[in-house]
């Protein structure tokens, strides 16, 4: 087994030495990557600072006379990532370990969001206590928060630094020892106002003989599953929630990014898409709410999460959106229309049933959609057990008829 350590040297020599001493000790390989740019090396690394350098298209003495900070750890987080790749591709990198201040956990980081899910990374840093979204992204990053500078070795860094090995230790050389059954794998979308339509369509498609993987449509749950389906990991995408959507357009916290329904159709597997909860924009503590809102219909979900009632106008802008996204696609396709209402809020006698937005989300993507996207309707909202089993007997029919 072989663990990447990827660290700057030239600041951080003595901890990233302490972390490979304690992986050798329990009779793992070592291989230090050095992504500092400043000075020389404390020991030297197994893949220099020059070579990460010209990994990136550039040269370490470029970057030391002539780059700035940022331009420097850029191109060092984009050589680190090619050093990466290659050694995961020659199969001598079965976990990455890095250690350090927001410089290198930038580096560190970016390198391990392009191994596949289920390779083991994780991340010793001084931002892990905050906001690690922009470091760990859509994938299985661990982070672990430093508590003190990664600056010297005393009795807090150690055992913090120790139990980072330890821990990356026990995840490259585990072995489960279990039979895994090979069932084609389908991922599917869900939020809290989704759940009982989620729940009952996995249930069946279960039964079914099918593998499930759900994904929380909050951003980064999305970016994932299309990456995932990228990747080749899903069989086939039960899209019950595409509320990602909304926040993309109107501008709410939990957007997945413009590329969000294309991933499915760009690899031509099967897909059955629904509205779920596009009756909503994200947004956190109601004051956080931005003022251009005022005067919009919300729900408090809890202290952390506002929701905003998306309008006619919005929801036929949304129709058309969706409706070229699936017609994009190369694959078996299909939308599945709950009329009565599109999330638990969405249902007559709660806050956010309004009809008039319902239809033009409605039109728009019947105006739009293609004939090529098969569509059905029906008299249920999202959530009633009959409009899950439409959507888990659309999908398994496409399964079968592609195998």
């Amino acid at each position: 087994m072989s663990v990447v350590i990827i660290g700057t040297l030239d600041t951080k020599a003595e901890e990233i030495g302490f972390a490979r001493d304690v992986l050798k000790a329990q009779g793992v390989d070592v291989h230090v990557v050095d992504a500092g740019v400043m000075g020389e090396p404390g020991f030297e690394p197994e893949t220099p600072a020059s070579e990460v350098a010209d990994a990136a298209g550039t040269t370490l003495e470029h970057l030391r006379e002539e780059a700035g900070r940022g331009e420097a750890m850029e191109a060092m987080g984009e050589g680190a990532t090619v050093i990466v790749d290659r050694l995961h591709e020659e199969g001598i990198l079965d976990g990455v370990l890095g250690l350090g201040g927001s410089g290198n956990t930038s580096i560190a980081t970016a390198a391990m969001r392009t191994l596949p899910v289920g390779v083991p990374t994780l991340m010793v840093s001084t931002m892990a206590s905050g906001d690690t979204e922009p470091y760990v992204g859509a994938r299985d990053i661990t982070m672990m928060y430093s508590v003190a500078d990664i600056e010297g070795l005393n009795q807090l860094s150690r055992q913090i630094i120790s139990n980072a090995a330890l821990a990356m230790v026990g995840m490259v050389t585990n072995d489960p020892d279990t039979d895994i059954e090979e069932r084609p794998t389908i991922a599917m979308t869900m939020f809290g106002v989704t759940t009982p339509c989620v729940q009952a369509a996995r249930e069946l498609l279960e039964e079914k003989g099918y593998e499930t993987i759900v994904f929380h449509a909050t951003g980064t749950g999305g970016r994932a599953m299309e990456s995932l389906v990228e990747e080749g990991v899903i069989d086939g995408v039960l899209d019950v929630t595409t509320t990602e959507w909304a926040d993309e357009l109107v501008g709410g916290v939990l957007s997945a990014g413009p590329d969000r329904l294309e991933a499915a159709g760009d690899e031509g597997i099967p897909q059955v898409v629904s509205t779920g909860a596009l009756d909503m924009v994200n947004f956190g503590p109601r004051d956080s709410v931005p003022e251009e809102f005022e005067g919009r219909q919300f729900h408090i979900h809890n202290p952390q999460v506002t929701l905003m009632r998306t309008t006619p106008e919005e929801n036929a802008e949304l129709g058309e959106i969706i409706a070229e996204k699936l017609n994009a696609a190369t694959g078996p396709t299909a939308l599945v229309l709950p009329l009565e209402g599109v999330s638990a809020l969405d249902v007559e006698g709660e806050d956010f049933h309004d009809p008039e937005a319902d239809a033009a989300l409605f039109d728009a993507l019947r105006s739009t959609l293609d004939d090529d996207v098969e569509l059905l309707e029906r008299e249920t909202d999202v959530n009633d057990e009959a409009f899950a089993e439409v959507l888990a007997e659309t999908l398994d029919e496409y399964m079968r008829d592609v195998d």
